[in-house]
């Protein structure tokens, strides 16, 4: 099935870093140019020792990659996000997760350097990965 004006998708990874809201914005642009939808994807996955996290009280994880995506959106557009862009959640590893939901897309845009540490959890360092991974072309944005 060829891919029509209409079916246009592009998919960016988001992580909260200031290179991921800058991929906002170029995705958004691609989008609108080719007449298509944008899709922001936040990656979560627990702690390999979520136990030790759950004792310090820190909570979910889920929660937390929710709430750097609004506000990555936020950041990126303000109040009013474009008609044609969507949000999601999806728990796995960054890399593989992000090329697995980039199938059938036009392209995935990531950051070229995320968050590391706690952060690091949502999307982190994983631009080379993804290079290597997604099945659709990958733009890297500053």
């Amino acid at each position: 099935m060829s891919e029509t004006t209409s079916q246009v998708r592009i998919v960016v990874g988001v992580d909260g870093s200031n290179a991921s809201v800058n991929a906002l914005k170029e995705g958004a642009r691609l989008a609108a140019e080719l007449g298509g939808t944008m899709e922001a994807v936040a990656v979560w996955e627990l702690p390999t020792k979520h136990a030790s996290y759950a004792a310090l009280g820190i909570g979910s994880f889920e929660e937390g990659a929710n709430k750097v995506l609004s506000d990555a959106l936020f950041q990126a557009f303000g109040e009013e996000v474009p008609a044609s862009v969507s949000a999601r959640l999806i728990q796995g590893p960054a890399a593989a997760s992000l090329a697995s939901i980039s199938e059938g897309a036009r392209m995935l845009v990531v950051g070229r350097r995320g968050h590391g540490g706690l952060m690091g959890l949502l999307l982190g360092s994983v631009s080379a990965a993804v290079v290597n991974q997604a099945p659709v072309p990958v733009l890297v944005v500053q």
